[in-house]
């Protein structure tokens, strides 16, 4: 972007000084239309139309939209999408969970560059690397807000859900929710961190244990390789819960220092037999197995629920009260949060695999999330 000095603008000496236009005067000659325009956005070139995947009905399938180019409004900015993730949780608005939403852009994964600004935007920068998670803006105003607990506001938005999300070629994302990306990171392994990594992290670090407790990872998918990773880099003594020996080597590379193959043995008995975890964090949707590893839990453990799993869990009361055992479950977290995520991720190399696709694939690629065994990025420059 090319810069302009004001003394560039200044006479040599002995040159005539020669009169040029004030900027009244240019305005003068702009149309209100666009003037009232310019007074109000500033951006990069962009085009007047964009291509966008939608769901456009109830259990539909993605359609291709072309979207008419709409400056930001105040608190707002335009970001060009370079890479946005798919996740499970984007199957809600799909399947109606939060009522009709149609036609909606899914993603709130998503990792660009700012493209356009309000006139009045004070933070965010043209050409600024930042990212949109789950948490796509809140109120301000409601009692969670007031405390700072933006991520429970009463009126929270959420990109891809109540807003339109990345699967697309640009996306509209709220100021006060953006986030900041530093430098260094791939965007397609980057994206994914602002929802299954943040998820992973942020709920960790709220679970008030100290290493070497034990933590184990009921799954080593898209959220669970993650957890594996973030569960280490924290100092704790880490578990990983799957089934079958093929994973138990990546498990291993992943950071996991014990694995237990549900196969083979019960999975239980085995964390009983350890001592017991201070923390199982659920990734992976089956609430049989979740229900059967409550008595692993080590006195005042917690059994984290970050995985959206719509079958009831069968709770023993006696396996809490003894143990003075816990469930929890964890949602995301904030823009503030997610920077915390990148940062922690970049410090400690903790990485997001991934498999990649086109805008033009994004069916295949949200098809793909259910039988992926990571994460599946939509690149729309790809």
């Amino acid at each position: 972007m090319r810069t302009h000095s004001p003394a560039a603008s200044l006479p040599l000496k002995g040159q005539p000084i020669v009169s040029s236009p004030t900027g009244e005067e240019l305005l003068a000659h702009i149309p209100f239309q666009q003037l009232d325009a310019i007074m109000k956005t500033l951006s990069l070139p962009h085009p007047h139309s964009y291509t966008a995947y939608a769901f456009t009905e109830l259990n539909g399938q993605l359609h291709k939209v072309t979207k008419e180019w709409k400056d930001p409004q105040e608190n707002e900015i335009v970001v060009k999408v370079l890479a946005c993730g798919v996740c499970g949780s984007d199957a809600t608005v799909r399947e109606g969970a939060y009522g009709d939403q149609f036609p909606r852009i899914p993603g709130h994964e998503i990792i660009g560059d700012v493209i356009a600004i309000s006139a009045k935007e004070e933070v965010w920068k043209l050409g600024q690397r930042v990212g949109g998670g789950w948490h796509g803006g809140h109120c301000l105003t409601c009692s969670r807000c007031r405390l700072g607990d933006f991520i429970l506001c009463e009126k929270e938005d959420i990109n891809g859900i109540l807003r339109d999300g990345g699967y697309a070629e640009y996306v509209t994302l709220r100021s006060e929710a953006v986030v900041t990306v530093p430098s260094g990171l791939d965007p397609t392994e980057a994206a994914p961190l602002l929802c299954a990594g943040i998820t992973t992290f942020n709920s960790l670090r709220h679970m008030n244990i100290t290493p070497p407790d034990y933590v184990a990872v009921q799954g080593i998918g898209g959220l669970g390789h993650l957890a594996l990773q973030v569960a280490n880099a924290m100092g704790y003594r880490v578990v990983a819960l799957s089934s079958g020996s093929s994973k138990e080597a990546l498990a291993r590379q992943l950071g996991a220092h014990e694995y237990i193959d549900g196969s083979k043995q019960d999975q239980a008995d085995a964390l009983k037999a350890l001592g017991g975890a201070k923390v199982i964090i659920c990734t992976a949707p089956n609430a049989e197995v979740i229900g059967k590893l409550i008595p692993a839990l080590a006195p005042d453990g917690t059994m984290l629920l970050i995985a959206l799993e719509p079958q009831p869990i069968s709770v023993s009361p006696v396996a809490l009260i003894s143990n003075r055992a816990s469930i929890r479950g964890w949602p995301s977290g904030h823009a503030t949060d997610s920077e915390a995520c990148l940062a922690f991720a970049k410090a400690h190399n903790v990485k997001c695999m991934v498999q990649l696709f086109p805008l033009d694939k994004a069916q295949e690629a949200y098809d793909h999330r259910s039988s992926a065994r990571f994460r599946a990025v939509i690149v729309p420059g790809l």
